[in-house]
């Protein structure tokens, strides 16, 4: 049976300033926690061949996790066999609306993300 080892886990926050929308503040937070990373032990050490060998568990949580459009926050990541588990938590600030940029209201959504990286290995 195939297990995996942990490579790296990287966490980060989005926020949706405008336009109250859980998914946006989700992929933000995503973003953030790949955006400066590289890994070059997943070939050097690890042995991979190619990026879509690595298992990407993501685990988001923000407001209104039932509203995330699941498949945006995964587009986020460019490769791997990845994963999405939304959780409620994260925060909802007053911010202020602005009309031309269509706010709802004056909330704001604060996502946070742990994305951890990890090799398949036999066990």
């Amino acid at each position: 049976m195939a297990s995996k080892k942990r490579l790296i886990i990287e966490m980060a926050m989005g926020i949706d300033q405008h336009g109250q929308d859980p998914t946006v503040a989700a992929a933000r937070a995503v973003r953030n926690a790949i955006a400066h990373n590289a890994l070059p032990g997943v070939w050097e050490v690890a042995g991979l061949s190619h990026p879509n060998e690595m298992i990407v568990d993501i685990q988001v949580a923000v407001p209104f996790p039932e509203q995330v459009r699941e498949a945006e926050v995964l587009a986020v990541l460019p490769f791997g066999q990845k994963t999405l588990t939304l959780e409620a938590g994260g925060m909802v600030v007053a911010g202020r609306a602005i009309a031309e940029l269509n706010d709802k209201n004056d909330d704001m959504y604060i996502a946070v993300a742990a994305v951890t990286v990890s090799i398949p290995s036999e066990s």
